[in-house]
C-alpha cells in the first residue's frame, strides 16, 4: 500500500515536478488496475473520485453528480480497499463531497487520512450546477460555502487541498481559505463514448482557464493551478493549453482512464478477430 504524504510533502513533490520543468499530471482512478498503470507511467497524484466508479463502469462520468450512490462512501471505499492496496509510492487525493449534511464532516477527513489518503478535492461540487438548482442549493445553506469550509477543514487536519473552480468568486472563496491548488473545470470531457458530444474549442479553453488562475492568483499568488475538461483530451490538447496558459499541469480522469481502455480494448479484440484458422479446420 502506499505511503500517507502529509501536506507539506506533497507539496514538495509538486514543486519540485514543476521546478525540474515538467508539468504536474494527476490522473483520476476508478479501479486498482488504473492506478497501478498510472504509476507505472510515472503520474504525480492519484485520485480517487465518486465518477470513477461510473467511468470504469462504462457510463458517463455526469452520473456522479446525480443519486445513484452515496458518493463520499463510495470514494472511501473504492479508495481503502482498491486503489491505495494497489500502489507503492503515489500520494492519493480523495474526491469529498464537501456539502453533505448527513455526517461530521472533519470527523469523515481525519478518517480518510488515517486510511491512507494524503489529500482532498471538492467532488462531487455545486459548482457544476447553474440556475435555478444552485440557487437552491445555496438558499438551504447546501452551497459553496460548505465545499469551502470542508477545503479549510482539511488544511487543518494536514490533508493537501485542490479545488475544482468554474467562476471567479468561487476561486477567490477557495484562495481565501488557502487551497493549496486550483483546478478550473471548463466542462465534461469530450471524446470517446461517453464524453460530451459538444465542447468548446481549445481557444476557448485556453481563455476560459487562464481567466480563472488570473483571478486565483490575484489574491494567492502561490496557488498551483491545472488545466481540466472540455476539448482538452490528449496530451497534445494538454501541450496546447499548457503553452498558452500558466497553467503548471492538467488533471485526467476520462483522459487517463477511459480513453485509453477504449481504444486499447476494442484494438487488441479487433486484432483477435481478425486472425484466421488454419485451413480444413
Amino acid at each position: 500500500m502506499t505511503h500517507r504524504y502529509t501536506r507539506d510533502e506533497v507539496a514538495m513533490r509538486l514543486r519540485a515536478t514543476v521546478a525540474a520543468g515538467r508539468p504536474i499530471i494527476v490522473a483520476g482512478a476508478g479501479n486498482g488496475l488504473s492506478a497501478k498503470c498510472e504509476e507505472l507511467g510515472g503520474i504525480d497524484l492519484i485520485v480517487v473520485f465518486n465518477s470513477g466508479k461510473f467511468r470504469t463502469d462504462g457510463l458517463p462520468s455526469i452520473c456522479s453528480l446525480m443519486p445513484y450512490g452515496n458518493a463520499n462512501e463510495i470514494v472511501l471505499e473504492l479508495g481503502e480497499n482498491h486503489v491505495l492496496p494497489a500502489l507503492k509510492k503515489t500520494p492519493v487525493i480523495a474526491g469529498v463531497c464537501g456539502t453533505d449534511p448527513t455526517r461530521n464532516m472533519r470527523k469523515f477527513l481525519v478518517q480518510l487520512r488515517e486510511v491512507g489518503f494524503s489529500g482532498v478535492i471538492n467532488y462531487p461540487t455545486v459548482s457544476r450546477f447553474d440556475g435555478d438548482i444552485r440557487r437552491d442549493f445555496e438558499s438551504v445553506g447546501l452551497g459553496f460555502a460548505r465545499e469551502v469550509e470542508m477545503i479549510s477543514t482539511a488544511r487543518d487536519v494536514d490533508l493537501y487541498s485542490s479545488c475544482y473552480i468554474r467562476t471567479a468568486e468561487e476561486g477567490v472563496q477557495m484562495a481565501k481559505a488557502g487551497v493549496d491548488m486550483i483546478v478550473p473545470h471548463i466542462g465534461l470531457t469530450s471524446g470517446g463514448m461517453t464524453g460530451a458530444k459538444k465542447a468548446m474549442s481549445l481557444d476557448e479553453a485556453v481563455k476560459a482557464t487562464q481567466d480563472l488562475i488570473d483571478a486565483v492568483r490575484a489574491v494567492k499568488s502561490d496557488v498551483v493551478a491545472l488545466a481540466h475538461g472540455g476539448p482538452i483530451e490528449s496530451p497534445q490538447d494538454v501541450a496546447y493549453v499548457l503553452q498558452r496558459t500558466t497553467a503548471q499541469g492538467f488533471v485526467g480522469a476520462s483522459s487517463m482512464e477511459r480513453l485509453p481502455v477504449e481504444t486499447a480494448i476494442v484494438g487488441a479484440v479487433k486484432a483477435f478477430k481478425q486472425l484466421s484458422l488454419p485451413a480444413g479446420r
